[in-house]
């Protein structure tokens, strides 16, 4: 006599059908939570890295005002008729545009354009507030800085090592980088004013202001 198997028939255990739908409906809920989960710890990784971000450009404000002891020396601040710019700009040792710099520092506009700049930038970005704008600025901001600096000389023109670490990427350009990302992923909802922002009519009209 012939035995027929049937590799279709399982003879194993079954779960019933109400069992087997909680149990898909659990894996649901946890992707979902999973899902949840991840998406808020980017919030708040993205909402910390904003406010850091922005803490830099308003520090500088501050300190280069107030004369705070850190990158201007106590009395030499804004406030005590010191230049923000004229140390830094004159100092400018390499780069296409070192004689351009030159020409820039100390001078009133120059001061103003900077220091609203840093003001700017810093209290948009901590506020969660006009990103896109903070980070046009900033990225210009930067770039600016970046020839300034000028890292791709290895020496300076006295044949003085430049100190340069990288001929490319600096801070200067990881700061801009970081303002374009939180202004593309809309960072400013957690920990932010982003929301009631957006709601006010000018920002839905002009999405550029976000």
């Amino acid at each position: 006599m012939a035995v027929h198997e049937h590799p279709h028939r399982d003879p194993g255990f079954h779960l019933p059908a109400a069992l087997r739908w909680n149990r898909a409906g659990s894996g649901t809920r946890s992707a979902a939570s999973t899902r949840l989960g991840s998406h808020t710890a980017q919030a708040y990784a993205l909402a910390s890295l904003r406010i850091l971000t922005g803490f830099v450009f308003l520090w500088a404000f501050l300190d280069k005002t107030c004369g705070l002891g850190y990158a201007t020396a106590s009395g030499k601040g804004w406030i005590d008729g010191g230049s923000p710019t004229k140390g830094f700009l004159s100092s400018v040792a390499a780069g296409p545009m070192e004689s351009t710099f030159h020409s820039w520092a100390g001078d009133p506009w120059a001061d103003w354009l900077f220091m609203l700049g840093l003001l700017g930038i810093g209290v948009a970005v901590m506020a969660g507030v006009a990103l896109r704008p903070a980070a046009v600025a900033g990225t210009a901001m930067m770039a600016l800085m970046w020839l300034a600096e000028w890292p791709p000389a290895k020496h300076l023109p006295n044949g003085a090592p430049s100190m340069s670490t990288n001929p490319f990427t600096d801070y200067h350009v990881i700061y801009a980088v970081a303002l374009i990302a939180l202004a593309a992923a809309g960072a400013g909802a957690t920990w932010g004013l982003g929301r009631p922002w957006a709601r006010l009519p000018i920002v839905r009209d002009h999405l550029w202001l976000r």
